[in-house]
């Protein structure tokens, strides 16, 4: 299953046929296989000359394979086979889905919730092996879960060190660090290769190998479709998706995504985080929606809505599995992509680039996904008063920002903040709670959406603040946001560091609504004073909306 397959109907039929003929007269997919760093513009030329590596990286990454099963190989003969990786953003998300869809374990950490943080270093550490992805070491989510694990590692009489795998830039701090530590492995990533695009270098590579991943294979598949996304001609399937994504007219810049039978696990969240990075700025972009089949989403027809339907190529149209699917769509202005997981990796990446030059951005850089790190490091330093005054109902604190009210009670104060909602807008749902455990709390997202009318997106804390984040604060400011928070039974203290897990997710919390705020959006920031009791709270809240 190696092959593309690609439609587009509707609008996203429209924009192909006025967005490509001008692509392949600039000829773009040659340019850009060539690394032509002026395809953006002036302004992103310094940027884009240090981040095209993705397109030529086959023969390097293949150079790791041999080290990666050979480390695999002496892991487990020593009795490692769980695999832990600490990392943000890109370098999570693609060895997530990579694992995934190869049906391999990988535990993935990329919460600060301590709850989250404390079941996976409670469980099997004996067996474990920590991966940590970084390109520099300074992001400080990866840099806390490393020093967390590295010490109960120390508990258990384990020398951290020999069980600690690095992948990094090189001549990063965390590669010199990490030598003068004397870790297990040091794996050096291409430098030219940003984090959301790294998904076939090393930061997606030696995690999913080491998990027991067909890395190989993947490679293959995306080098085989690579060729075909480099043509200048009407039917590259790279040149036709980002007409869909960037170049709809007028700008369809809620992209609906849903998994209509397809075998990629997890693949639309991927996809969410590298086009929501790359395209949310400078007052425009493309904000990702991930929906389940049948959502409200799928079912309403609305003017800056544009469906992609992630589907099984190798199922024949009309049957069971692509006929249902297909039927929960009103729409007629939907793309339908399938495909080997390489493949789809490679066909995004580039269309995702193209779109950017569509929409007169740099998709290499994420200036807004830094405002919310320097605000939540400042917190860190000197917490902030806090936002306005809280009210108390039963087991959750409300307060309001950037114009959102606090209302009565719960009820009314999410009924007040759907109402904020534009009519060109969505709502944002925002969980700094522990993903693993309670994954309930995602079922208000369909019903926000019809209660709302319009698209929501949910994403966990601080995971989204590299994805969706960007869009958010970037994108055009049309956007209510929904925050909910909480305390830790039992805190976690970060070696070495003046901070606990608690502290820095709050911060993380505060320093993102303050951004939001600040761009003039509602920000209802609600605070669950008893954990299990406010997360219910929520979810009745939500009911009684309804």
């Amino acid at each position: 299953m190696s092959s593309l397959s690609l439609t587009l109907r509707g609008a996203a039929r429209d924009a192909v046929d006025v967005q490509v003929p001008g692509l392949i007269d600039h000829e773009f997919a040659s340019r850009l296989a060539a690394q032509d760093h002026t395809l953006w513009g002036a302004a992103a030329e310094d940027e884009a000359s240090k981040r095209l590596g993705w397109v030529s990286l086959f023969d390097d990454s293949r150079a790791l394979l041999p080290r990666i099963a050979e480390l695999r190989e002496a892991l487990i003969a020593e009795g490692v086979d769980r695999v832990v990786l600490a990392g943000m953003g890109g370098s999570s998300l693609a060895p997530e889905v990579i694992c995934a869809t190869d049906g391999v374990s990988l535990t993935v950490l990329d919460s600060t919730d301590p709850q989250h943080v404390a079941a996976v270093v409670g469980e099997d550490i004996g067996r474990t092996v920590l991966v940590v992805s970084s390109k520099s070491g300074s992001t400080v989510e990866t840099d806390s879960q490393r020093r967390i694990v590295s010490a109960a590692f120390a508990a258990a009489g384990i020398d951290a060190a020999s069980r600690t795998v690095i992948v990094t830039d090189p001549g990063s701090p965390l590669a010199q660090s990490a030598a003068s530590e004397g870790v297990r492995a040091i794996f050096e990533a291409d430098p030219t290769v940003g984090g959301r695009y790294s998904a076939l270098t090393a930061f997606g590579l030696v995690p999913s190998g080491l998990a027991g991943a067909d890395v190989e294979s993947l490679l293959d598949d995306a080098e085989e479709a690579f060729t075909v996304l480099t043509g200048d001609d009407d039917a590259n399937p790279g040149l036709q998706l980002a007409s869909a994504i960037g170049g709809t007219q007028p700008l369809r810049n809620k992209l609906v995504i849903t998994d209509a039978g397809s075998p990629l696990v997890g693949l639309g969240a991927w996809i969410e985080q590298l086009i929501a990075e790359s395209t949310g700025k400078e007052g425009t972009g493309v904000l990702p929606v991930i929906v389940s089949d049948g959502e409200p989403e799928l079912t309403s027809e609305l003017d800056d809505v544009l469906v992609v339907q992630i589907i099984d190529p190798d199922v024949e149209e009309g049957s069971s599995v692509d006929g249902d699917a297909a039927d929960t769509v009103v729409t007629p202005h939907v793309v339908r992509t399938g495909g080997s997981l390489g493949a789809q990796f490679v066909l995004w990446e580039v269309a995702t680039a193209v779109a950017g030059a569509l929409l007169g951005i740099n998709p290499f850089d994420q200036p807004d996904v830094e405002s919310a790190k320097t605000a939540a490091r400042g917190l860190l330093d000197t917490p902030a008063p806090e936002a306005g005054e809280a009210v108390v109902d039963g087991s959750v604190e409300i307060r309001a920002d950037g114009g959102a009210a606090t209302g009565e009670d719960l009820v009314s104060a999410l009924r007040a903040l759907l109402g904020q909602v534009p009519s060109e807008g969505y709502l944002a749902v925002m969980a700094y709670l522990d993903r693993t455990t309670e994954t309930r709390l995602e079922e208000v997202r369909p019903q926000l959406a019809a209660l709302t009318g319009r698209p929501v997106t949910f994403g966990w804390g601080p995971r989204f603040l590299h994805s969706t984040g960007q869009f958010h604060k970037g994108g055009p400011h049309v956007g209510a946001f929904l925050q909910i928070t909480t305390d830790a039974d039992t805190d976690l203290e970060v070696p070495e560091r003046p901070f606990t897990l608690q502290k820095l997710i709050g911060a993380q919390a505060a320093g993102d609504a303050q951004v939001l705020a600040s761009h003039g959006m509602p920000v209802l920031q609600v605070h669950l004073k008893d954990r299990a009791a406010g997360l219910t709270q929520v979810l009745d809240a939500v009911d009684a909306l309804s």
